[in-house]
């Protein structure tokens, strides 16, 4: 597994460190490579298809179409009823996961929740599904070598932070690495709902840290706020994602003060279906 290299920011007088897991592949990268590792490792021959749902700009969709390439197989992905322009301009990770050979398969929003769940009830031995986000316990064992590459990188540091949806890659890297503090935030929902996605897999251990936002947002809606500190993020060399990135750099800069090293989860590729919406909605 290839490991990445730690780079150091300036961001409104502090100075942090990054983790760049986005520098490890164009497509699959970030907490979705970490998540996907043991998959990644599964000979050829121990799967045909692979089957996924969610979100039709979701980075999760892009990197398993990317790891599907990879591997030959079959990647079946569903979701709710698509836009009509989207239908007619794809764009940003849908675009690009239909030309890694997603097949992609609306369900009507009245029955999406009860076909989700009817899925492994015909799956046979030949098909995989990974669930909503990449939440999943097998995702454990990437980042368990996450956890053992920083502690040979030995960063100075006494924190981490990465920004959760399912909290799938904040629960396993604290459990992975109790000597540190481990940052996050809730970008899907609040602090209840990441703590109920989190104990489905694992118990929450004392050093994983959750920071409530101090205001209610709303998942992939454009804020002024969170294009203010993309644009900040920008000035130092690196690109971050704006659905998650910059909500957790938010709160990092808001309520902490000690030196930490930010996990990039990667997720660029999203920037421009959401640089769209910014500009559509006359947010500058």
């Amino acid at each position: 597994m290839q490991s990445s290299s730690i780079s150091k920011i300036s961001l409104d007088g502090r100075e942090f460190l990054v983790k760049r897991d986005d520098l490890i592949d164009p497509y699959l990268a970030g907490n979705k490579y970490r998540k996907l590792y043991t998959l990644l490792k599964t000979p050829n021959a121990a799967y045909h298809t692979i089957i996924s749902y969610g979100g039709t700009q979701s980075n999760a969709m892009l990197a398993i179409a990317a790891m599907c390439q990879k591997k030959g197989w079959k990647f079946l992905y569903y979701s709710k009823k698509m836009s009509q322009t989207l239908k007619t301009n794809p764009n940003g990770n849908y675009s690009l996961a239909l030309s890694l050979g997603m097949e992609h398969c609306e369900i009507e929003d009245e029955f999406y929740k009860e076909f989700i769940a009817s899925l492994r009830l015909s799956m046979d031995e030949k098909t995989c599904i990974i669930d909503q986000g990449g939440a999943d316990a097998q995702a454990r064992e990437g980042l368990e070598v996450l956890a053992q590459e920083i502690r040979e990188q030995k960063p100075d540091v006494s924190a981490l932070a990465t920004p959760s949806g399912t909290g799938t890659t904040a629960l396993f890297l604290a459990l992975s690495l109790p000597e540190y503090k481990i940052y996050t935030i809730p970008c899907i929902g609040d602090a209840t709902y990441l703590k109920e996605q989190m104990r489905s897999l694992a118990t929450i251990p004392n050093n994983l840290i959750i920071l409530e936002p101090k205001k209610k947002y709303h998942f992939a809606k454009p804020y002024k706020d969170f294009l203010d500190i993309y644009k900040k993020l920008q000035n130092t060399g690196i690109e971050f994602d704006l659905l998650y990135a910059s909500s957790m750099w938010q709160e990092l800069l808001a309520q902490t003060d000690e030196n930490i090293m930010y996990i990039h989860s990667g997720g660029v590729s999203g920037n421009e279906s959401m640089l769209k919406r910014y500009s559509q909605k006359n947010i500058r």
